[in-house]
């Protein structure tokens, strides 16, 4: 084959990896904004000029031939080196621009992100967001997002990550709960209480509770409590808390906006839950010799405007 029709075959190399990437043509074409019949008609030109076989089909996904992933593995640096240099390029031209691609938590982003949104893009209208709300911990590089938003107390060390605000975790309960069956004194009290939470991957959930001031007369305790009610989202267990059922253990950025308006009270106040949710926000992306001026722009401004505290 000449160097000529080597060179025509550089979008079939990109689309094998990305397929790669994806596990399967109909998400390789979604990626890749084509067709799922033009990724294939891709794959079978590519097999064909190079009189091999290079991805295995199922009914399924797909996964690479030996001679496929060699392919992939040898030319994905090249096209990494490419992007890189033209995301340099494209970036130096002027003012941040093009697709951001985000993710974050649920509770997280419709509460405290969606809602400082407007303002970055009107500073930016060149920038066009795409936000994903998604509790599952995403793959930044095999799913294509820029930047992820995370609540975690350990960002992962193949990433860079910038810290955007502290979080703790508080306890609390409606009035009318507390009158029907009292405001505990002490975490052990909590074991009577029909307790909200997250579930774990533990048969039993136990709450872990230590005194605020250091001079408090009391050491860490657990407890084991029970619900009527456990929900893997922030949200839902605040809307049960503030509908009577119960007590919840939640992120205060999910609390604040109803202990402000004295829908919800603080449970417990001189205790500080501990381990049951991380006491950071991070963006974090992975490490790279270029940053895109758009995310560089929308991490600074999220680190400005989460210094000033959650929205109510």
């Amino acid at each position: 084959m000449n160097e000529q029709k080597i060179h025509e075959l550089w979008s079939h190399f990109h689309w094998l990896g990305v397929l790669a990437q994806q596990g399967s043509y109909t998400a390789a074409a979604a990626r890749l904004g084509v067709s799922k019949a033009a990724v294939s008609q891709r794959m079978a030109e590519l097999e064909r000029l190079a009189g091999v076989a290079l991805v295995q089909r199922t009914t399924r996904s797909v996964r690479l031939t030996e001679a496929g992933q060699r392919l992939v593995d040898d030319t994905r640096a090249s096209f990494e080196h490419i992007a890189q240099c033209f995301s340099q390029v494209r970036d130096a031209a002027g003012a941040p621009h093009g697709l951001l691609r985000v993710t974050a938590p649920v509770a997280f982003a419709r509460q405290q992100l969606v809602p400082r949104l407007p303002d970055f893009l009107r500073a930016y209208p060149a920038v066009r967001l795409e936000l994903n709300l998604s509790d599952r911990l995403s793959s930044l590089a095999t799913e294509g997002f820029d930047l992820a938003i995370r609540h975690t107390a350990t960002p992962p060390d193949t990433h860079v990550a910038w810290t955007l605000c502290a979080t703790r975790s508080v306890l609390v309960a409606s009035r009318a709960y507390l009158r029907r069956h009292g405001t505990p004194q002490h975490p052990a009290e909590l074991a009577q209480h029909n307790c909200l939470h997250y579930p774990r991957s533990q048969d039993t959930p136990a709450w872990t509770l230590e005194p605020r001031s250091s001079a408090a007369d009391a050491e860490r305790v657990t407890v084991r409590v029970s619900g009527s009610l456990a929900a893997n989202n922030s949200e839902a267990l605040r809307d049960a808390a503030l509908g009577g059922l119960g007590i919840a253990l939640l992120p205060d950025f999910t609390a604040q906006a109803s202990l402000q308006a004295g829908k919800l009270v603080a449970v417990l106040p001189g205790w500080e839950p501990v381990g049951a949710f991380a006491g950071q926000i991070y963006a974090i992306r992975p490490y790279a010799a270029h940053v895109p001026r758009a995310v560089s722009a929308f991490v600074d401004y999220l680190r400005d405007t989460f210094a000033g505290g959650f929205a109510d």
